[in-house]
């Protein structure tokens, strides 16, 4: 696998644990009733979601463009 491919693989991870984090603050607002930082914590496990799907598609790339090397 190429470096690059890796690098983005862990990036990927990251960030589905950086959301993963986020979602459970999110409803430990949630269920104490403080629904403003519920939704802050909401949204940004969200933003994590979808950095964590950009670095999927790259890698994706990555792997594409090495395999089309041989």
């Amino acid at each position: 696998m190429s470096k690059k491919a890796a690098e983005h693989h862990k990036k990927s991870a990251e960030h589905h644990t950086h959301a993963a984090r986020h979602h459970t603050e999110a409803a430990k607002h949630h269920e104490g009733g403080h629904h403003e930082k519920a939704a802050h914590h909401a949204h940004t496990a969200r933003a994590h979601a979808l950095h964590s799907r950009h670095h999927s598609e790259e890698a994706a790339k990555a792997h594409a463009e090495e395999h089309g090397k041989k």
